[in-house]
């Protein structure tokens, strides 16, 4: 990402850091990320399981009580929650990339391999600004998806494999579209009836369609729209193969995002906000916050340098494969 705003700063008096346990297979675990953050001086919450709590709540009541750094391990769903109560309360906020994929700490050049390497943030980091995106109240670090990539999220399956789930029901779905009949606004842009639809908090490379891969910015003000349909299957199958946006309605605007349902009567549609399947009231307003989440990370992080095609590229196409099959009468492999 840009390293905009690129600040050494004082290492935090009273950092507080939420610990999922069950994301990423029990990568916290394995990685002893609450013991060694306790050793570093932070507060550590330790979430358990069996008794779901309302993690909002929780991050209020830590700045309430004098934190004055909010940090999460865990996933980004997780990541988002926190974020918009930093963001909010003016806190730096801290990603413990411990879930399966963590896009977001990918965007910001974090180690995926090693979560503990984060932690060195608290001791030695620096202050990055980033955008903050929010479909009505609900914070996004990556992306809110409708439609055909919702129903992905939906799926229990998705969760433990999320590239194969993508690979497995998105040609089905695209080529049989269920589910409310949707409307994408963006500024003058209307887009009718899409069967997909993915906004996502900065733009996603061109050639990554899916939305599985990287973002070159974090801090451009700028939302992504991407909203597809298989109305024209042939050149959804050509687009998905070349790793071309022809086809689509691509953008980026700084202006807001409305997803509504053709259907007035309809008064909820599933949402993949982050990889959590939730639902929320239509429309849907999306915006962009920018640069309004101060994001602590170790001052020597992996290379933030994005070359090449993004992983996931070969399950792309794969997805195409599939969606020319099931176009053309037969089945997926």
């Amino acid at each position: 990402m840009t390293e905009n705003a690129f600040r050494p700063v004082a290492a935090a008096r009273r950092p507080y850091l939420i610990v999922n346990p069950r994301s990423g297979g029990g990568k916290a675990s394995r990685f002893r990320i609450a013991e060694r953050a306790r050793e570093l001086g932070a507060q550590v919450l330790l979430l358990d399981p069996s008794r779901p709590q309302d993690l909002v709540a929780v991050a209020r009541r830590a700045v309430d009580d004098g934190a004055d750094l909010l940090g999460v391990a865990g996933g980004d769903g997780t990541q988002a929650v926190v974020a918009g109560v930093a963001a909010q309360s003016g806190v730096p906020f801290l990603v413990v990339p411990a879930g399966t994929r963590n896009h977001f700490a990918m965007d910001l050049g974090l180690d995926r391999e090693d979560p503990s390497a984060a932690l060195e943030a608290l001791t030695d980091g620096v202050e990055l600004r980033v955008d903050l995106g929010y479909a009505g109240e609900r914070a996004f670090v990556n992306n809110v998806s409708f439609g055909a990539y919702a129903a992905l999220v939906q799926d229990p399956a998705y969760r433990d494999d999320k590239v194969g789930t993508v690979v497995r029901i998105l040609p089905e779905f695209l080529a049989r579209h269920a589910g409310p009949e949707l409307v994408v606004r963006a500024g003058l842009l209307t887009v009718d009836r899409p069967d997909a639809v993915l906004v996502s908090n900065n733009p996603y490379q061109v050639d990554d369609p899916a939305g599985l891969g990287r973002r070159a910015q974090l801090d451009s003000g700028l939302l992504g729209v991407l909203a597809a349909r298989a109305e024209t299957p042939a050149e959804t199958v050509a687009r998905l193969r070349g790793g071309q946006p022809h086809g689509l309605t691509n953008l980026a605007t700084s202006e807001g995002v409305v997803v509504d349902v053709v259907d007035a009567e309809v008064a909820v549609v599933p949402v993949g906000l982050d990889g959590e399947a939730v639902t929320l009231p239509t429309p849907v307003r999306c915006r962009i916050s920018p640069g309004t989440l101060r994001v602590r990370v170790p001052r020597h992080r992996p290379s933030v340098a994005h070359t090449g095609r993004p992983p996931g590229w070969g399950a792309i196409r794969r997805v195409a494969s599939a969606v020319g099959r099931t176009v053309h009468g037969r089945p997926p492999d």
